[in-house]
């Protein structure tokens, strides 16, 4: 019985997106791909507001079919220019500006996951700031595809570590709970909800925010009642209420 539940809710939908994906029409390789702007961000040059964001994009390779990148970008008040940090897998890890703020990922365009913008932007951008320094895998070799420490536990935890952040990446973002802090069970009492980790190959996540995710090598399956929506490996989270 245990089996046929992992195999229906796990091994059926990671099948389906593989087939999906591999019968599209995606680059074969990063020097076909695209990665200019997407233009999803308004022009820096519009505004003078502080502004934060969070970017989710589909990944290149098959990987793509189940998994997303995620990067972070900031705007100082009054400046004229976005600042894009991302975790890549050569060199060392943690890009500052490699790429356009919004640009396309292996072609795919990137969704916002966070938005904020005027004070408090600008009261969060220092603390954003601070947790990428503060980063424990940012040194050469401090990037593992799976289970982690990957682009999307970078992200995770930057977000994890500003308590104004108040949002979670998605379920593609395979990587994002793993424990960058190095702790296996946390009680999380500004977001509201436990999370409980064996190294990113498995875990769970409670809460009210959160619903219940289950977590099965990267894979995330869940609930969330809060908005009637449940949440399907490799696709992503789906609700009746339409939000």
């Amino acid at each position: 019985m245990l089996l046929l539940a992992i195999g229906g809710v796990y091994l059926l939908p990671v099948a389906l997106a593989a087939l999906l994906w591999w019968s599209g029409d995606h680059p074969s390789s990063w020097r076909q791909a695209d990665w200019s702007s997407a233009r999803v961000l308004p022009t820096p040059q519009d505004g003078s507001d502080a502004a934060l964001y969070i970017l989710a994009a589909r990944t290149g390779g098959m990987k793509g079919a189940v998994s997303e990148h995620s990067w972070i970008v900031v705007k100082d008040k009054d400046a004229s220019a976005y600042e894009r940090w991302d975790k890549v897998g050569w060199g060392m890890p943690i890009r500052h500006n490699h790429r356009p703020a919004d640009g396309l990922w292996y072609s795919n365009v990137p969704k916002i996951i966070v938005g904020i913008t005027g004070e408090e932007a600008e009261r969060l951008i220092p603390q954003v700031r601070e947790a990428i320094a503060a980063y424990p895998f940012a040194a050469a070799g401090g990037y593992t595809m799976f289970p982690g420490p990957n682009s999307n536990s970078f992200v995770a935890y930057v977000m994890r570590a500003v308590p104004g952040i108040d949002a979670s990446l998605p379920v593609a973002a395979v990587g994002r709970d793993y424990p960058s802090d190095g702790r296996l069970v946390v009680l999380d009492r500004e977001r509201g909800e436990i999370r409980l980790s064996l190294w990113g190959y498995a875990g769970l996540v409670a809460g009210w925010k959160s619903g219940l995710e289950i977590n099965l090598l990267g894979l995330v399956a869940g609930i969330d009642p809060r908005h009637l929506a449940v949440k399907v490996p490799a696709f992503g989270t789906y609700s009746l209420l339409g939000a």
